[in-house]
């Protein structure tokens, strides 16, 4: 919800004024330091809310105000601070903010005609607004950067909280899980020739875009031609970002494997050593049902080892477990989205949980067939470790969110006091318009 927002924020930032009449657009009603906060600035986003449907018990112009108010401050402290957002971070952003419009619209023109002017021009009205977004986003991360949150706070905080405040946790799992894959010399064999045959049908004439729309198994990118806009090396797979750096503008890489599956790659351009624009096609290897059928033998084999008690679990996975990211721990899941070992149903595949759904603790299961995070298929047998009910957050179960609500505590206590002492030394203006607003925060006005 909050990335629709903040395209929401932009896209009426720009587009062409209709509602405010003229007289009111240059109307500045706030200033902080030496930031002006326009009449226009607050109503833009007034319609935003309520283009959303966010609505507030309170007055939303002054919400808006005062959200405004808080920004200025923080941007006027970065320019004091002389913090600075590189060319290369605002120019990445833009494109990712350009690549939502588009997707949302269906189409650059459609984006030119909803606003009225040309993409270039677009572009060019975003590099202000971008840039201050950034720069009171780096701001705020400097101001409540802190020392780790020791076990005592973290402790200290728990028993702050009001019982009936702390979160309520749904049914958590923790599992381990062992996985094998079958002989791929056919499948990556057979994956690698489609390509090829891909890459000569591009060298001969055809599209790249076209042949992406029609056969990459990236979905996201395919229905934009494979191509993934501006981005930095670092945010991609190591082999994928070394050989589209290699490559010129318009030329089409040899095939690349990274986890994710097989790609050709063609770059579009190049900013730096370290940004750039490419197409991709992807394709993943595809097992056949003797391929199946050889990854569940052994998965079988592996689970009478366990069962008769020569090896556990953990030594299982540790010998025999083909996954690089689990095997070392005894095949222990982490959970990705908060690198803990315990997961929600949600943030389990639908074939981890429609198997781990009727098992009790201990149990191990039937070989089964997955997929990773990437989409590539995995063949597996899972143990439930432990299933956590749903309950009401502690200390022994749930360390990690206590810890990060102690973190979230700190973080606003220090925000909170470095507001008060901005407020007391900077120049604040509001105009009278705004007087009967009962801001939620103190010290806006002197």
């Amino acid at each position: 919800m909050r990335t629709f927002f903040s395209l929401i924020c932009l896209l009426l930032a720009l587009a062409p004024n209709v509602s405010a009449q003229d007289g009111l657009i240059d109307k500045v009603v706030a200033v902080v330091g030496r930031e002006m906060i326009l009449l226009y600035d607050v109503e833009s986003q007034v319609s935003q809310q309520r283009f959303l449907g966010i609505t507030s018990e309170k007055n939303i112009h002054c919400e808006v105000l005062e959200d405004l108010l808080l920004q200025k401050l923080l941007l006027v402290q970065a320019r004091l601070d002389s913090l600075n957002v590189p060319d290369e971070e605002v120019e990445a952003q833009i494109e990712n903010q350009v690549r939502q419009m588009v997707m949302r619209a269906g189409s650059e023109k459609a984006v030119e005609e909803i606003f009225h002017k040309p993409m270039f021009q677009l572009k060019k009205d975003l590099r202000d607004i971008v840039r201050e977004q950034l720069l009171t986003r780096k701001m705020h991360a400097s101001l409540v950067q802190d020392a780790p949150i020791t076990p005592t706070e973290v402790g200290k905080t728990y028993r702050q909280i009001p019982k009936d405040s702390l979160p309520v946790l749904p049914t958590q799992y923790v599992l381990r899980q062992i996985i094998v894959n079958p002989p791929a010399s056919e499948a990556k064999f057979d994956v690698r020739k489609r390509l090829l045959d891909l890459r000569e049908r591009i060298v001969n004439g055809e599209k790249f875009s076209t042949l992406a729309i029609l056969y990459s198994e990236d979905p996201a990118s395919a229905l934009r031609g494979g191509e993934l806009g501006l981005r930095y090396k670092q945010e991609l797979a190591p082999a994928f970002a070394d050989a589209a750096l290699t490559l010129k503008p318009g030329q089409v890489s040899p095939i690349v494997e990274t986890e994710f599956g097989f790609h050709i790659i063609q770059l579009i351009e190049k900013q730096g050593n370290d940004m750039f624009n490419c197409r991709h096609i992807l394709l993943k290897p595809q097992y056949t049902t003797d391929d199946r059928a050889i990854a569940f033998r052994k998965l079988d084999s592996i689970a009478a080892v366990i069962r008769s008690g020569e090896l556990s679990f953990e030594q299982a996975a540790l010998r025999l477990s083909e996954d690089s990211k689990t095997n070392t721990s005894g095949g222990l899941m982490v959970n990705e989205e908060n690198l803990s070992s315990h997961f929600e149903k949600d943030q389990l595949s639908p074939a981890d949980f429609g198997v781990l759904r009727n098992m009790k603790e201990g149990d191990i299961s039937i070989p089964y067939e997955s997929q990773d995070r990437m989409g590539n298929t995995q063949y597996k047998i899972i143990r439930l470790e432990r299933l956590i009910p749903s309950h009401t957050a502690n200390l022994e179960d749930d360390y990690s969110i206590i810890q990060q609500l102690a973190k979230q505590r700190r973080q606003q206590t220090v925000f909170d006091k470095w507001i008060k002492q901005k407020q007391a030394a900077a120049l604040i203006r509001i105009d009278p318009m705004f007087d009967h607003c009962k801001f939620e925060r103190e010290g806006w006005r002197k």
